[in-house]
């Protein structure tokens, strides 16, 4: 099961319509989902909410500390509360998806995230789950900061909170570690296309 959701971003008003903070959005979607409000906790550097699902304390959690310092926060609240690697969930923007697209994964490299390298150091493990929001690529490496860093146009916008919404109709069987079902609502981004009706029984 998942104790600790994380979103990624950074803080300030000028961030926060950008690309790179996909991962904010969707612990805010979360939180108002849960009717429960962040907080700033110094001890844990960033934005923090407790909140009970299913009789099970999970917590929520948004870095203040600027995108490429993320897992101090991260780490600072899962060593106080003792939750391993494999019971954290950390949402964020991903290059290699298009907008619209959503992907979860457990392990595997950072791909270059700034955010997820420090993590991945601070914790000291690559084993925690991610929730990949897509946002697509600028077509060039040299074009990649200032692509994340400015604002998506209406359309990326509509189809990120798409993603952003299959993440929080899962996020229930995300709290139960229930991944596979998770998965199967997170990755659909089309509607399945209906069964055609079944012939009816011939007349006895």
């Amino acid at each position: 099961m998942i104790k600790l959701f994380v979103g990624l971003g950074n803080p300030g008003p000028e961030y926060e319509a950008t690309r790179h903070n996909a991962g904010f959005w969707w612990i805010d979607a979360v939180a108002r989902t849960l009717g429960v409000q962040l907080a700033a906790e110094r001890d844990f550097h960033g934005l923090v909410a407790r909140a009970s699902v299913q009789g099970r304390a999970i917590w929520l959690l948004e870095p203040q500390t600027f995108m490429n310092l993320s897992g101090q926060s991260v780490a600072a609240l899962a060593r106080f509360y003792k939750i391993a690697p494999q019971e954290i969930l950390v949402a964020h923007d991903e290059l290699d998806l298009p907008a619209g697209q959503a992907k979860l994964k457990q392990g595997g490299g950072h791909a270059g995230h700034n955010g997820l390298r420090d993590i991945h150091a601070k914790l000291g493990s690559p084993d925690y789950w991610r929730l990949r929001l897509g946002i697509g690529h600028p077509g060039q490496k040299s074009e990649v900061l200032g692509w994340v860093l400015r604002k998506p146009p209406l359309d990326e916008r509509i189809a990120l909170e798409q993603a952003i919404d299959r993440g929080v109709k899962a996020f229930p069987d995300l709290a139960a570690g229930e991944m596979a079902r998770a998965t199967l609502t997170i990755h659909t981004d089309k509607p399945p296309r209906p069964k055609p009706p079944r012939p009816a029984a011939p007349a006895a």
